[in-house]
C-alpha cells in the first residue's frame, strides 16, 4: 500500500512541477522554403500572417525556392514575389541559398530587390534567435 501511495504522490509531484512551453507573442519565425508555386504560396502567406501577429520574420529560400525570387520568373511567381515584397516592406528578411540559385540557374542580378544571398553567418543569425520557432515548406 505504501509503495502504491508513494508512487501516486511522486506522479501528480512530477505533473505539477513539470514545465509547459508555450510560444511567445513576439518569438521569431524561420521558414525554411524549399518549394514553388502553391507550397511556397502556402509559406509566405502562413510568414506573413504571423507577422501581421509581432513576430519577426526570416524566409530561407532553397533548392526550388530560389525560383521565385527570380524577376526573369515574374510572370510565373506574380503572387508569391507580392508577398515577399509585402514581407520585406514590414520588416522581414528573405534570404536566398547561392548553392541552390546555381543549380536552378538564378543569377545574383536576377534576385527581386532586397533578397540577400544567405552565408552560414546570415542563416545562422537568424536561425538561432533565442525562442525562433521554424517551419518547412
Amino acid at each position: 500500500m505504501f509503495k502504491k501511495a508513494l508512487i501516486s504522490t511522486l506522479i501528480v509531484a512530477s505533473i505539477g512541477s513539470a514545465s509547459v512551453a508555450f510560444a511567445g507573442d513576439t518569438d521569431p519565425l524561420f521558414i525554411n522554403m524549399m518549394s514553388e508555386g502553391h507550397r511556397a504560396m502556402m509559406g509566405l502567406t502562413f510568414g506573413s500572417k504571423q507577422q501581421e501577429r509581432g513576430h519577426p520574420l526570416t524566409v530561407f529560400l532553397n533548392d526550388q525556392g530560389v525560383l521565385v525570387a527570380a524577376k526573369s520568373n515574374a510572370a510565373k511567381y506574380s503572387k508569391e514575389q507580392e508577398l515577399i515584397a509585402a514581407i520585406q516592406a514590414k520588416g522581414g528578411s528573405v534570404i536566398v541559398c547561392p548553392m541552390c540559385m546555381k543549380k536552378h540557374g538564378v543569377k545574383e542580378d536576377d534576385l527581386l530587390p532586397g533578397i540577400k544571398l544567405s552565408s552560414p553567418e546570415v542563416a545562422g543569425n537568424a536561425l538561432f534567435k533565442d525562442n525562433t520557432k521554424t517551419l518547412t515548406w
